[in-house]
């Protein structure tokens, strides 16, 4: 809460948020496939395929990207305004009851009286704060990452049909691909919250089918 600069850089690397990423940009391409049939799809109906494709990641990964600065800046607004009600605070009990309020629910449980006194005299000890939010480079960088994690996961379902002349052989690789990308990011997601890997990979293959019919369905 403290520290006002560096505090979104590990958001760019938290394993959730990529995934997340990753997967909305692997849904989008899979929309556009899975609508297209081997049996008469010719040359031009993959061009349009394709400029659907990357059009699309191409939108939603600057509406990403725009949302994770708007984050950026509330989440660090939200952080001013606690520092401010800390300094502010009538006693120190009001203090530790911000603070308390402030941190993970997980750590408020551990914290005595001595560690709210040394935070409250930390957060007291900062220097001038600035009068309103602003970005820094490491929200620009990050929201530059979250565009390119959303666009750039869409060429390898596309590859196929930009490497092979029959519809068929790359509308079977392209949906096999999608499949092991679906597997790994299952598996990635597993590691990092603690749960079987196959199970959850084979779980996020289910779900992205499912997610897929689902926006075919309403005429995503």
């Amino acid at each position: 809460m403290g520290d006002m600069q560096p505090e979104r850089r590990e958001r760019v690397l938290d394993p959730i948020a990529r995934v997340s990423e990753v997967l909305f940009g692997l849904i989008m391409a899979l929309t556009f496939t899975g609508t297209l049939s081997a049996a008469t799809a010719g040359r031009e109906e993959i061009r349009t395929l394709l400029i659907g494709v990357i059009g699309c990641n191409i939108a939603w990964g600057l509406v990403d990207a725009v949302m994770f600065l708007m984050s950026s800046l509330t989440e660090r607004g939200h952080n001013l305004l606690a520092i401010r009600a800390v300094r502010n605070a009538a006693s120190p009990e009001a203090a530790y009851r911000v603070i308390t309020a402030a941190v993970p629910p997980i750590l408020a449980p551990m914290l005595n009286g001595e560690d709210l006194e040394r935070m409250r005299q930390g957060l007291l000890q900062i220097g001038d704060l600035p009068p309103t939010p602003s970005l820094t480079k490491e929200d620009w960088l990050g929201a530059v990452a979250v565009f390119l994690l959303v666009f750039l996961s869409t060429f390898p379902v596309v590859i196929p049909f930009l490497v092979f002349r029959n519809v068929q052989l790359a509308l079977r690789l392209s949906n096999l691909v999608a499949i092991v990308m679906l597997f790994v990011l299952g598996s990635w997601l597993a590691r990092h919250g603690g749960h079987h890997p196959l199970r959850t990979g084979l779980s996020m293959v289910a779900l992205g089918v499912v997610l897929v019919g689902i926006t075919i369905a309403l005429g995503g």
